[in-house]
């Protein structure tokens, strides 16, 4: 059986994570640099072998993860797009991952991983660590079989795409998609492969990745502005806990002043976001970000949103990255792309459609400041929180209903 060598090192550069890492660590270090953070590991499915037997593998990787440091070209390669400060880039160069900040056990055959520590210094964990565990899982699988499938399923994504271009009229604005799958990726190789392809097949259509080292080696744009846990950290840093949003977005404008303007609208439920997303911040962001619920829905609310503030809904843009396989953002696209400019974040259905069951990992912030911090997800199976008390509170601060 053709397996890759179990000793390569899954990480090979500290540019080997998502561009909102960057984008989030730079705003963080400007704006609430003292704050302390705790994340924690959770895989929402059953794996085909326990999770615990990759402990001595996974320290093996945070030994070399925190061995490395950023390069010269890589920091000349930050320093590059526009929006990073060079203070910023600055602690870069002396940044080093600690390895005291994080820790790896098993809980019987589940793997439990916390980190805790500042957030300017554990905030990047969260991306490498999920690269390893999946692609220290899939080692035990046979490749051949598996590279053999995923080059099928390719070709037939790009037969599709220039299908959809050849046959079916026009619209608006035009198709594009975006690779959202470093975290969840079958293998490093095999991401870059898929990158390769899509960048030499389909030019017009794919328009770049979230993966910042992929990107600076095969010439493509990085993609990517905050995650979930940007707006978190917001719910333990000072402000009134109803104002958090709104603090934080004016943070994000205030730091990138016209740049990296898709703000994320899930953290709290779409409802309770647009409550927030005023006048002055529909203007201020270029678009919105869906990542759980009813994707149509949540698009419909956008737009009539945009529409209630007399606003152009085709100078805004609307990106949809939750679950995405090509055939839902080929149906998403015909149902809006006459209204709005739209975006595809397409993760484990780019970078791990090999025929295998996949996993479904995340490592989400859990604690800032001591404090809990949750996200009210429009999809109920992603709310994250320990504390059921705060999660209650939250609800009830923002009148979101417990789902049924």
């Amino acid at each position: 059986m053709s397996r890759p060598s179990t000793h390569a090192p899954v990480i090979r550069s500290l540019l080997e994570t998502d561009l909102y890492k960057f984008t989030m660590w730079q705003a963080m270090l400007h704006r609430h640099p003292q704050a302390q953070a705790e994340y924690r590991f959770a895989c929402r499915n059953t794996p085909q072998y326990p999770l615990a037997e990759l402990v001595a593998d996974l320290e093996r990787e945070l030994d070399h993860l925190c061995s490395l440091t950023f390069q010269k070209d890589e920091l000349d390669y930050l320093r590059s797009l526009r929006f990073m400060r060079p203070d910023f880039i600055d602690l870069l160069r002396i940044f080093r991952f600690q390895r005291d900040f994080i820790h790896v056990a098993a809980d019987g055959d589940k793997l439990d991983i916390v980190v805790r520590g500042p957030q300017v210094h554990v905030m990047g964990f969260e991306i490498f660590v999920l690269a390893m565990v999946n692609e220290l899982y899939f080692r035990r699988f046979d490749h051949g079989p598996a590279i053999a499938e995923g080059r099928r399923r390719l070709t037939e994504k790009v037969a599709a795409i220039r299908a959809f271009a050849r046959d079916e009229a026009p619209r608006r604005h035009p198709f594009q998609f975006f690779d959202f799958g470093l975290r969840r990726r079958f293998s490093g190789d095999w991401h870059a492969e898929v990158l390769r392809t899509l960048r030499d097949e389909l030019p017009e259509t794919f328009r770049g990745t979230s993966n910042v080292l992929l990107a600076k080696e095969l010439g493509l744009v990085p993609i990517g502005t905050m995650a979930h846990e940007y707006l978190q950290t917001y719910q333990a840093t000072g402000v009134r806990l109803r104002d958090h949003q709104k603090a934080a977005l004016e943070d994000w404008v205030q730091e990138y002043r016209g740049d990296l303007g898709i703000a994320l609208t899930d953290v709290i439920s779409m409802d309770a976001f647009l409550a927030d997303f005023d006048l002055y911040f529909a203007k201020l962001f270029n678009g919105l970000r869906h990542d759980s619920g009813e994707p149509v829905a949540w698009g419909e609310k956008a737009l009539a949103h945009y529409d209630k503030l007399r606003i152009d809904t085709n100078s805004k843009r609307l990106v949809f990255s939750d679950a995405l396989d090509m055939p839902k953002a080929l149906a998403l696209y015909r149902h809006f792309a006459d209204r709005v400019q739209l975006g595809f974040g397409i993760g484990t259905k780019l970078s791990n459609d090999m025929g295998l069951a996949t996993l479904n990992i995340v490592m989400k912030l859990t604690h800032v400041n001591g404090q809990p911090v949750a996200k009210l997800s429009d999809s109920p199976g992603k709310t994250m929180c320990e504390d059921q008390t705060f999660l209650a509170y939250l609800r009830q601060v923002f009148q979101v209903p417990t789902p049924t």
